[in-house]
């Protein structure tokens, strides 16, 4: 690693740094959204005054690149996109910190559920400080660091505490309408059933009991979901690591430019795999 480079907001010694470089990132990132429509205030803001309808394959695509200016941008980038947030959440009138607390805790108890139930292996002490981590990130967003749940226990605690505000109401069906059935170009229709479908249902069936109780499904079977996800994870997985990254905005491959080619995000073999069999052996060289 190049010590006179700006490492950004979490730096390759990071959790986050490993874990965001992950291809299954992006299921997780599908159960955020079906997660965070369960709060009514907070998803009524967002029909109101975001490009959701209008636009809403831009607005998932700014919210990833947000996500990667945060994960793998310089700190300077990081913060103007955090200050570009807070701005947009002003004029909008949506910077109450209940509404910001929720929309962040779904988001990193999405990203770190998933990365563990699709094998990527992180120890209890390591997803402790992954939360605590975003407590950076929930900076940026114009939260007070001290406000937002930087363990695991204390995550559980929030979201027993906010369980009873919480309902499958109109704006949340509406979410989960464009979730089934994204609005796309006729060309795309085919790609949408094949492959669309089964990523949102998967996202879907990654969510807490409590949630599918609200959206009214019963909740799938732990083991069968896990395996299912698992056995998706590794087919992304194949994809070669470079090809991936390769995609716009390219955040990860800027990144390993500007701090040296060591860096690259491993988490099978920087996580909690050290010293486990075949540690390493899911990324390309």
């Amino acid at each position: 690693m190049r010590q006179d480079a700006d490492p950004g907001l979490f730096g390759p010694r990071s959790v986050t740094w490993q874990m965001h470089g992950d291809p299954v990132m992006w299921i997780a990132g599908v159960r955020a959204l079906w997660l965070q429509a369960l709060h009514p205030v907070a998803v009524r803001g967002v029909m109101i005054n975001s490009s959701f309808r209008e636009d809403p394959w831009g607005r998932l695509m700014r919210t990833a690149n947000f996500v990667g200016t945060l994960s793998y941008g310089t700190a300077e980038a990081a913060e103007a996109a955090g200050a570009r947030v807070r701005r947009i959440h002003r004029l909008l009138g949506v910077d109450d910190p209940e509404l910001l607390l929720w929309v962040h805790c779904a988001e990193v108890d999405s990203y770190l559920s998933v990365a563990r139930r699709s094998g990527i292996p992180l120890t209890d002490a390591e997803a402790d400080r992954y939360l605590d981590e975003h407590r950076v990130s929930a900076r940026l967003v114009g939260l007070d660091p001290e406000t937002v749940p930087g363990s695991a226990a204390a995550l559980a605690d929030y979201f027993a505490s906010i369980r009873p505000r919480l309902e499958a109401g109109p704006d949340a069906r509406t979410v989960e309408d464009f979730l089934r059935r994204p609005p796309v170009k006729p060309v795309l229709v085919p790609a949408r059933e094949v492959i669309w479908r089964r990523v949102t249902a998967l996202a879907y069936d990654t969510l807490p009991p409590y949630a599918h109780a609200l959206y009214g499904t019963p909740a799938p079977a732990d083991g069968t979901v896990t395996r299912r996800l698992t056995a998706t994870a590794n087919l992304l997985r194949c994809i070669p690591d470079r090809l991936r990254w390769r995609l716009p905005p390219r955040h990860i491959l800027r990144a390993m430019d500007r701090l040296g080619q060591d860096t690259r995000p491993a988490p099978f073999a920087r996580l909690g795999a050290q010293g486990r069999p075949g540690a390493g052996t899911r990324s390309d060289p």
